[in-house]
């Protein structure tokens, strides 16, 4: 059997702000380890740095002390070779672009022709079940639908790295219930790493193979939590002891991080 290769490898990475008010010290002593095929969910208080770190990655922000690397390159050769798709909180599609226009976009600045653009289109919509909204604009969609649309557009061009930052928390309980079943579904067709930042235990829980939990600023990793549940996940595992047992400790994560805070 192949041993899982390293995508994201962080060493004691700290990252601090200059801001009027002074110095904002975002991360510290970052140590994370991510593998092919993962699918990684990063949950703490707010203004923990999971969506810092998560920017880190995608050389959104650079860090002021410690090292990572993405694929074995630094974040800027990895944004250059197009390493990875981020899908933002908001789904961020243009009103007066189609949802096949908004997610030819990234393929269109990148050079393809009409034709690999098209045939891209038609493969992610259909990952995605939007196939037969081609032609809708993005407010004749559902929040929900919107959202597909945005990792459509982040899966268009194929990178092996998917960075989601809470992609699903604006949406109501049902409907994330439901994007959370698709997600898990997508990840398994695709096979794709997946880097989650989510305030919610039980989505954490849920999706992830390996959960990351963060302690209030300056965010340190307080646990890291590999689960053994089966890649095939009916919603009602919910309510499975081994699902609730991860869930507790996550819980404990959490509360043990606010010990830190200065």
């Amino acid at each position: 059997m192949t041993a899982a290769m390293p995508v994201i490898e962080a060493k004691k990475l700290g990252l601090t702000f200059e801001t009027g008010d002074g110095q904002v010290h975002a991360l510290s002593n970052v140590d994370l380890t991510i593998n092919t095929g993962e699918f990684v969910s990063f949950i703490g208080p707010s203004g923990c740095g999971k969506t810092t770190f998560l920017r880190v990655i995608a050389d959104l922000e650079q860090p002021t002390s410690g090292t990572i690397t993405v694929n074995g390159m630094t974040p800027q050769q990895a944004r250059e070779q197009r390493a990875y798709g981020y899908v933002f909180q908001a789904a961020g599609l243009f009103p007066w672009r189609t949802i096949e226009r908004n997610v030819a976009l990234p393929l269109e600045i990148m050079g393809y022709s009409k034709q690999e653009i098209a045939e891209r289109i038609g493969r992610t919509l259909d990952l995605v079940n939007l196939k037969g909204f081609e032609k809708k604009y993005p407010w004749q969609l559902s929040g929900g639908m919107q959202q597909r649309a945005s990792i459509a557009r982040a899966l268009a061009f194929d990178a092996d790295l998917l960075l989601m930052d809470e992609p699903f928390g604006a949406l109501d309980e049902i409907v994330r219930d439901h994007l959370n079943e698709q997600l898990l579904k997508l990840w398994a067709r695709t096979e794709k790493t997946i880097g989650f930042v989510t305030h919610s235990i039980p989505e954490a829980v849920y999706l992830s193979t390996k959960i990351v939990v963060m302690s209030p600023r300056p965010g340190r990793v307080t646990d890291v939590i590999e689960s053994d549940l089966p890649r095939e996940r009916p919603l009602d595992i919910r309510e499975s002891p081994e699902f609730l047992a991860i869930a507790a400790r996550v819980r404990d994560g959490l509360r043990a991080g606010h010990s830190y805070e200065d």
